[in-house]
C-alpha cells in the first residue's frame, strides 16, 4: 500500500486543533528547506523516505522522555510509520549531527577574538583588532601555537591548508596573513551545508522548546520585523545588523571560552550551547486583488516590531 503525506485540509474530522495548527505552520517553516533541496536535485520521494527515519528518531526520544516502553508498536503508533519500516530503520546505523564547529572554524574564531592575538587598532587606542599577521612557527602569538591550542588531533599544517583553501588566510614568507574578519563558508563547500543544518536546527529547537516550556525556562529567541522599505534602506539595515553582531559575537566568545576553561576540571559537563543571529530581507510580492472588500487594518502604519520568541 502506498503511503502519502496528509494535506492539512485532509486531516480527519475532529482532529486535535493543535495538530492541525502544527502541520499548517510546519509547511511554512519547510518552504526554504524545500527550495534548497530542489536546487540540489532532491525530490519529494527521497525526502519522504528519509523523513521516516527522522520521525522514528524523534518518536523514540519522545517515548524515552515520557518514561514509556520503546517498542516497534509504540514507535509506529506515535510516528505513523508502518511497522515494517520501523524494523528496517531500526537496523540502520543512526547518523549523528556534527554540532561542534570544525577545527578550522574554531582556530579562526580564536584568532579574531582571543586577547592574546589582538592588538591596538590603528585608528583608536581604545579599540583592539585581530593581529593581521602571525609568524607561522614559534611561541605565542604564532599560528602553530594557536593551532595546537585549538586542537591536539589535527596538525597545524593541515589547519593552515584548510584555511588557505577557504580563502581566509595566505602565507607570505614565514608569516600567515589574515584575509578576512569573519568565517563564512564558500558556496558549494560541504561545510556550508553542515553549518546551515546545525544553526537552523538549533534555532528551530529553541523556538519549539519555547512553545511548551515555562516562562522562566524559555530560551532567548527574538526577532525584529519591518516592511514598507526601499532597497537602499534594506541594504543599510543589513550592514547595521552586521555592526550590531560584531561586539556581541566577540563578547560571547570571550565568555564561553572562560566558562569552558573554568569547567575543564569538572567531570560532569554534558551541556553544549549555541548563540547566533540572522538577518534576512526580500521583496514582498503583492497579493492578488481581493474579490471582496478587505476589513480595515487595525493599525494603518508600519512600525518595526518584536515579532516572536522569549
Amino acid at each position: 500500500m502506498t503511503e502519502t503525506s496528509p494535506d492539512p485540509s485532509e486531516l480527519p474530522a475532529g482532529s486535535d486543533p493543535r495538530a492541525q495548527l502544527a502541520l499548517e505552520q510546519s509547511l511554512v517553516v519547510i518552504q526554504p528547506l524545500v527550495s534548497w533541496l530542489l536546487r540540489n536535485g532532491v525530490h519529494h520521494g527521497a525526502l519522504a523516505q528519509a523523513l521516516k527515519g527522522v520521525f522514528l528518531t524523534q518518536a523514540r526520544a519522545e517515548l524515552e522522555q515520557r518514561g514509556s516502553k520503546v517498542t516497534d508498536s509504540a514507535l509506529s503508533v506515535l510516528s505513523g510509520v508502518h511497522r515494517k519500516d520501523v524494523r528496517l530503520f531500526s537496523q540502520a546505523a543512526p547518523t549523528a549531527a556534527a554540532h561542534a564547529p570544525t577545527p578550522a572554524a574554531m582556530l579562526f574564531t580564536r584568532w579574531i577574538t582571543d586577547a592574546g592575538y589582538r592588538g591596538v587598532a590603528p585608528d583608536s587606542l581604545s579599540r583592539t583588532v585581530p593581529l593581521s599577521r602571525l609568524p607561522r612557527h614559534g611561541p605565542p602569538p604564532s599560528f602553530e601555537a594557536l593551532a595546537r591550542d585549538v586542537s591536539s588531533d589535527v596538525h597545524p599544517r593541515t589547519l593552515l591548508e584548510e584555511l588557505q583553501r577557504l580563502g581566509f588566510v595566505r602565507v607570505e614568507d614565514e608569516d600567515v596573513l589574515l584575509e578576512t574578519d569573519r568565517f563564512i563558508s564558500q558556496p558549494g563547500d560541504t561545510n556550508a551545508a553542515r553549518t546551515l543544518a546545525v544553526n537552523a536546527a538549533d534555532h528551530l529547537a529553541a523556538a519549539v522548546h519555547n512553545l511548551t516550556a515555562p516562562v522562566d525556562e524559555r530560551f532567548l529567541e527574538q526577532s525584529v520585523f519591518a516592511d514598507g522599505l526601499s532597497q537602499a534602506s534594506a541594504a543599510y539595515l543589513a550592514a547595521r545588523a552586521r555592526e550590531l553582531w560584531a561586539p556581541a559575537f566577540e563578547a560571547m566568545v570571550a565568555s564561553a571560552t572562560a566558562r569552558v576553561q573554568r569547567d575543564e576540571a569538572q567531570s560532569d559537563t554534558p551541556m553544549r550551547v549555541r548563540f547566533g543571529v540572522y538577518y534576512y530581507h526580500e521583496a514582498v510580492t503583492a497579493d492578488p486583488a481581493p474579490t471582496a472588500p478587505a476589513a480595515p487594518a487595525a493599525d494603518p502604519f508600519h512600525h518595526p516590531k518584536n515579532e516572536s520568541g522569549s
